[in-house]
């Protein structure tokens, strides 16, 4: 285990991002890899509460939701065991092989082994955003025993699919795997660390420089010419041949028994993704499944709601599973 330190090369007249809660990484076994987890331990542990786990988004990466731990109050910590993983084929989760699709099932069981480990005893306080929320939504489902309290930022699922779209989402599949066997889907690289906070800037218009050129450290890292890559494999980035099963999701919804926060940014990402094919009202149709469920939103803040307002979802969190 080592314990890390927040990085500071950047330009001159630039200033990075200083974390307030310093943190752990290390690696555990994980089915068929090394899962890499971060981690914020108090100095004394009180084992009556809940190990709260942080799942983190698509493209993204676990140190993503620094900026959230950090806007915890010092009561909340307390005594807390708060920890992050990366996602297999995201940060330092790297399969051993090359690997050329990757599937919810995998995410569903890896979860499942690295709670084994985690908190083999006691259930867990669940946060996801986005994907990661989708992932924890089905998760806490098929393992509704294991999840005390759960808060989704902004995993919405997916629009309904039909069986109609399935042959030509196959097809672009595997074309998409020979273009990828190919060359021809690598995630290009950047000249610079500065570079590639602009680019997350470019991505969030909210997210500040210090910031982003903090997390661009964590979201990526240089090879042995100096150019920077994104910690995150291009094959995330083909079509999944599953088609999205609405019937699925809301079974998984409905087995879910932990009080469930959802909680949304008012920017309404639904509605810029999806352009009316799926909406917020459906999304909050679907969590009427969920016995017990409310809804929150955070104001001034879009898709990266906890990068935008950390104090804000910090205080919902907070509040949530108190």
């Amino acid at each position: 285990m080592t314990t890390n330190t927040p990085s500071t090369k950047s330009a001159p007249e630039q200033t990075t991002y200083q974390p307030r809660r310093q943190w752990k990484s290390q690696m555990l076994p994980v089915r068929n890899m090394h899962y890499h987890l971060r981690s914020w331990e108090p100095e004394h542990i009180n084992t009556e509460l809940p190990v709260l786990v942080l799942a983190h988004g698509w493209m993204d990466v676990a140190a993503s939701y620094q900026f959230v731990v950090d806007a915890f109050s010092d009561a909340f910590v307390q005594g807390r065991r708060i920890v992050a993983h990366d996602w297999r084929g995201f940060g330092l989760s790297r399969s051993p092989a090359p690997c050329d699709s990757y599937y919810f099932t995998d995410y569903l069981a890896d979860l499942d082994m690295l709670l084994e480990q985690i908190s083999p005893e006691r259930p867990i306080d669940l946060v996801g955003h986005s994907m990661g929320g989708n992932i924890s939504c089905m998760y806490a489902g098929a393992r509704a025993d294991r999840i005390h309290r759960f808060v989704n930022l902004e995993g919405f699922g997916m629009p309904a699919s039909a069986a109609s779209q399935a042959p030509a989402r196959l097809g672009k599949w595997m074309d998409e795997l020979r273009e990828q066997r190919a060359g021809g889907m690598a995630l290009a690289p950047y000249d610079s660390v500065q570079a590639v906070a602009a680019r997350l800037q470019k991505t969030n218009r909210r997210l500040p420089r210090d910031k982003a050129l903090w997390l661009a450290h964590h979201w990526a890292a240089p090879d042995a010419q100096g150019r920077w890559h994104i910690l995150g494999d291009a094959a995330h980035k083909l079509t999944n041949p599953y088609m999205y099963r609405v019937d699925e999701a809301l079974a998984c919804l409905a087995t879910i028994t932990a009080p469930t926060l959802s909680v949304e940014a008012a920017d309404d990402s639904l509605g810029q993704w999806y352009k009316g094919s799926y909406s917020l009202a459906q999304y909050h149709e679907r969590l009427k499944h969920i016995a017990q469920c409310e809804i929150a939103v955070v104001e001034d803040a879009g898709h990266m709601l906890h990068h935008d307002q950390p104090e804000a979802v910090a205080r919902l969190i907070e509040d949530f599973l108190r």
